[in-house]
């Protein structure tokens, strides 16, 4: 018994003859004959009794016309879902992003599932080095990480620049009006720090002829905003973060030292599988992002060598 014998079957009972029923398939009535015969001599008992007139369900028929109309929905129903995941309509993408930038993806994730509203997302965050490790051990399909990093087997394209901000706790601000402040201003400040922009931050310092006073350095930027809130140190975050913790006590200004940007990347593996929900994925959500050229791909290595 198939799938395509089912479908003569309920064809012939709903039509009520062979021949309305060959009609109805546009095949010949011998040929179709010959298909309940089969299907009736493989199971091993009557299902259709046939006269001049009109065809008549047995009980047997009765009850696989009932199981048959379910068994090829259910078939055409699998057969256009297993189109869709081939063609990434539906399927699931898991996606690993560093805390700073977890206010970015929603976003890119709303605009994706727009456009294909089958798609389920599996998120994990983590510092970039715990969402490399998650990429590399193939439990996520993308992540999205801060430079710099080790780019061997890594395709990335870049998602954004920006500037990184002085998270202020009121007993620190002389005024409230600007802005933006130079990186001059936080001379002798007590500052809170990310290890990952620990060298970018002294060589920036450095330039200005002054040596930072680091009062607290971690790999976690909510603990940092965190700190700052209770007025122990000014955290120097990306802009990203704002929105990360609540921030009743806390004012953000730009700091205006040019060295002082980071930049965000979309990164997944080289040479590995890539399903089609993830290319339309990328090709969708990220249609503006740059791709890293290759100069651009030598310096990012150089610079994680250097620092790591």
């Amino acid at each position: 018994m198939d799938i395509k014998q089912l479908k003569y079957f309920l064809t012939i009972a709903r039509e009520g003859t062979l021949t309305n029923a060959s009609k109805k398939l546009h095949i010949a009535q011998p040929p179709l004959s010959y298909q309940l015969k089969m299907l009736e001599n493989e199971i091993g008992i009557k299902l259709i009794e046939r006269t001049t007139r009109k065809s008549q369900l047995t009980d047997a028929g009765k009850f696989l016309y009932n199981r048959s109309e379910k068994i090829v929905e259910l078939v055409e129903t699998t057969l256009k879902e297993l189109k869709d995941f081939n063609k990434g309509i539906e399927g699931t993408l898991a996606i690993g992003t560093i805390a700073s930038t977890a206010s970015i993806l929603p976003e890119k994730i709303n605009d994706f599932h727009k456009l294909y509203p089958k798609v389920n997302f599996q998120i994990r965050e983590g510092n970039s080095t715990r969402i490399l490790d998650l990429l590399n051990n193939g439990i996520i399909q993308i992540g999205i990480i801060r430079c710099p990093f080790d780019s061997k087997n890594l395709k990335y394209k870049s998602l954004s620049k920006e500037h990184m901000l002085a998270a202020i706790h009121s007993n620190f601000l002389s005024s409230t009006k600007k802005k933006k402040i130079s990186l001059i201003e936080l001379k002798n400040l007590p500052l809170i720090i990310h290890v990952r922009f620990k060298s970018m931050i002294v060589d920036a310092c450095s330039g200005l002829n002054f040596t930072p006073n680091i009062f607290c350095e971690t790999d976690d930027v909510r603990s940092m905003l965190t700190w700052a809130t209770t007025g122990m140190g000014i955290a120097i975050v990306p802009k990203s973060t704002v929105n990360l913790i609540p921030n009743i006590n806390l004012t953000y200004k730009e700091i205006t030292n040019p060295n002082l940007v980071t930049e965000t990347f979309l990164v997944w593996l080289n040479n590995s599988y890539m399903s089609n929900t993830m290319k339309n994925f990328l090709k969708n959500a990220y249609l503006n992002i740059k791709t890293v050229d290759n100069a651009t791909a030598l310096l990012l290595r150089k610079l994680f060598f250097l620092i790591y």
